[in-house]
């Protein structure tokens, strides 16, 4: 069942950002992804580098997954085709590419997304979270064997995601710029403002989800936006980011970064939360209600089910669905 006048926007980057905009285009067309733009690793981070550009990795996941569901399973394919050989092309991915040429000629990467949109012809719309590339600073321990408690600043997200020890904290900087906050891209502040539904993960928690509350502008958009507020939690807890993490220490650590955020629901994999009545508690100390509903691929480990996790949005925002009362009437299972 599509609502056709549901505004929808969902925040992330990567393939937990994918999976979000997989499920909401089932919930309604009208759908922004808005993307973080701190990667620095592979294919994005040569072109970050070389051309001093967004990094486009994050962005061709949110187009790959419209044109999926839009049809264009061609369009999804080439964009994330990626060449192989051993020469200059390498690892590039040909979305990567095309975005990165589009930046260079149009000099404005939200009027470069947008002519992406409609060389495509999907009916998403495709924003970065800031104009600039960001850089991620995390605080992590269990770095030192001396000393396991002992903090160590690390730089760059491929550092943050990939570290063996524990994140404990992330900051968001310009590069470059020092002293000077992230910028906020002022049409995703407007979209989140305008907003009826606001979607935030899943997705690597640390370099992917809590960007986005990291950037001022956006921050304030969340906190002040009227519209619903629906948090999707991870899977699995990924090693090193959030390694260890039960379901509710995922929601307390969102709190430690942006205190003032409210959500209004929280929506879990039944099979992924240990102790329901604990995720519960967490949930409405940020002002919302947990959903547990079995919104994993049985096919595919690791992957929500796009069905499955659009009816679970469907029922947490009171527009029902085929199965009725399905994810409230399983909280707590």
């Amino acid at each position: 069942m599509v609502v056709n006048n549901v505004r929808a926007v969902a925040l992330g980057g990567g393939h937990g950002l994918h999976a979000t905009l997989s499920a909401v285009r089932r919930v309604t067309p009208d759908v922004t992804a808005v993307v973080t733009v701190a990667d620095d690793g592979g294919s994005s981070g040569r072109l970050r580098r070389e051309l001093g550009l967004l990094p486009p990795g994050d962005l061709r996941q949110a187009f790959a997954a419209f044109a999926a569901e839009d049809g264009g399973t061609l369009w999804a394919e080439v964009f994330q085709h990626r060449f192989g050989g051993d020469g200059a092309l390498a690892g590039h991915a040909v979305g990567n590419l095309l975005l990165a040429g589009l930046f260079e000629v149009l000099g404005d990467p939200v009027a470069a997304l947008d002519e992406a949109c409609r060389l495509m012809g999907v009916s998403g719309r495709v924003l970065p979270m800031s104009a600039e590339p960001l850089e991620i600073v995390g605080q992590v321990s269990g770095l030192d064997s001396e000393d396991p408690a002992a903090v160590r600043t690390i730089r760059g997200q491929v550092a943050v995601a990939s570290t063996p020890g524990q994140v404990q904290r992330v900051s968001l900087h310009t590069p470059g710029r020092s002293g000077r906050p992230p910028q906020a891209c002022a049409e995703a502040v407007d979209v989140v403002l305008a907003a009826d539904v606001v979607f935030l993960g899943p997705g690597s928690w640390f370099t992917s989800v809590l960007p986005h509350l990291l950037v001022p502008g956006l921050h304030d958009a969340l906190v002040r936006t009227a519209a619903t507020k629906v948090l999707v939690l991870n899977l699995v807890p990924q090693p090193g980011e959030t390694g260890g993490f039960s379901p509710e220490r995922h929601l307390d650590v969102l709190f430690e970064h942006a205190p003032d955020l409210r959500v209004d629901a929280v929506i879990a994999d039944r099979d992924s939360v240990p102790d329901p009545a604990n995720l519960r508690r967490a949930a409405e100390r940020l002002g919302g209600r947990a959903h547990l509903g079995a919104v994993a691929d049985p096919e595919v480990a690791g992957r929500h089910d796009p069905d499955a996790l659009a009816l679970c949005m469907r029922e947490a925002l009171g527009l029902g669905g085929e199965h009725g009362g399905g994810a409230k009437g399983r909280e707590g299972q």
